[in-house]
């Protein structure tokens, strides 16, 4: 399992996301830690004065060299935008499609590899999230795997109301072949590093009540319908109601599974929905709201009116 410490990596690079405790890796136990490998390598990078992954040969004074793994297929949520709350952990699946060389070992219990998310430039991104433990993966041919991770969303701790965006996902790799990160010969450690391989939306979690009265009401007399559309806010861990919202007012007939839409109403400065209509039948009234870019759709619980 990784604590979750994020350690710019190095120069040119996504900074990665990684642990403070030895990792455990697709095929077995690791006795590094990505972090600290981090560290070590911008640490390297520094003296060296130059980016890690140029191609470059083992002969280029310690520079890792070009890992020979490229990422494809890569899902995250099955497409679906991500969704927090304020304070529930949420975890999302990622899946993927490597393709190495015949001499890299994937399993290798010093192979460390990743897919994780990202928004802003990847040369110093605002914010990134990714697993906690690492990815699985299943080999299908000799040369190719297909993997399956997570990505790990702590809103308290990790997230602002302008995460609620776009992001990207970038994989990793770092083969250390059995080399010791602290010592100076880099040369025989690959690395492979692939951007721009899927974008996910990230959204706050809204919620939408909805109260129909008086209950029962005499057929033809007038409903009114009230409730209140709020979202999630990463900023101070609470929820505020969401201004000047479409939402819909339905109502579905008492034996029927189908609602129809009576009307449209517009919530108020606070996120607060009233509206009246005619009592025709028994049956259930809610609000429905589409969602926008930062807010996924939700539907209240229909409020069930009896009409004598």
């Amino acid at each position: 399992m990784r604590i979750r410490v994020t350690v710019a990596a190095v120069s040119g690079a996504l900074a990665l996301s990684a642990l403070a405790v030895p990792a455990a890796q697709a095929g077995g136990g690791s006795s590094y830690s990505p972090s600290g490998l981090a560290k070590l390598v911008q640490e390297h990078q520094g003296t060296v004065g130059r980016s890690a992954y140029t191609a470059s040969t083992a002969d280029d004074a310690g520079d890792p060299y070009p890992l020979n793994l490229t990422f494809s297929a890569v899902k995250v949520n099955k497409g679906k935008p991500l969704v927090a709350g304020t304070t529930t952990h949420g975890t999302f699946p990622v899946t993927y499609t490597v393709t190495h060389g015949a001499d890299v070992d994937i399993h290798a219990d010093d192979f460390l590899m990743d897919v994780e998310i990202y928004r802003g430039n990847p040369l110093d991104p605002t914010n990134e999230l990714f697993g906690v433990d690492w990815p699985t993966c299943t080999d299908t041919s000799a040369t190719t795997a297909d993997c399956k991770g997570t990505i790990d969303v702590y809103a308290d701790e990790e997230l602002s109301n302008a995460d609620a965006t776009t992001w990207k996902a970038l994989g990793f790799a770092i083969a250390l072949n059995g080399q010791d990160p602290t010592g100076d010969d880099w040369s025989k450690i690959g690395y492979a590093e692939q951007d721009n391989l899927a974008t996910t939306r990230l959204q706050r979690l809204s919620k939408l009540t909805v109260n129909a009265a008086p209950e029962p009401v005499r057929k033809g007399k007038t409903v009114t319908v009230t409730g209140k559309l709020s979202r999630a806010n990463w900023d101070d861990g609470n929820y505020h109601g969401y201004a000047g919202q479409s939402v819909r007012l339905q109502f579905r007939k008492k034996g029927s599974s189908t609602y129809t839409t009576l009307k449209t109403v517009k919530t108020s400065s606070t996120g607060t929905l009233k509206t009246t209509t005619k009592a025709t039948n028994d049956g259930y009234y809610r609000f429905s709201f589409a969602g926008t870019a930062s807010t996924p759709a939700v539907n209240a619980t229909g409020d069930y009116v009896d009409v004598k």
